[in-house]
């Protein structure tokens, strides 16, 4: 399993959140929004250009910033299953 960041995420793939680069004030925003180190969490889409990144925690979807989201690192769960189906 590989650790990466929200932004370099594909839309659809999931992880779980290992770990947050920020301060207190972005760990207490994320975590207002459900955001927090153990939860799966699925990315449903990105703009161009550094634009705002949507993703999924649990039922809810919540916009993030790019510099936000650029500090939030997962442990990608879909890459082996994605593998194993393209075999």
């Amino acid at each position: 399993m590989e650790i990466r960041n929200l932004v370099e995420m594909r839309p659809g793939d999931e992880g779980i959140v290992v770990d947050i680069k920020g301060g207190y004030g972005l760990l207490r925003r994320l975590e207002y929004l459900g955001v927090r180190v153990g939860v799966k969490i699925k990315k449903v889409s990105s703009q161009f250009l550094r634009g705002p990144v949507i993703i999924q925690v649990g039922n809810t979807q919540v916009a993030l910033g790019y510099g936000m989201a650029s500090k939030i690192l997962l442990k990608e769960e879909n890459l082996s299953e994605a593998g194993q189906n393209s075999k």
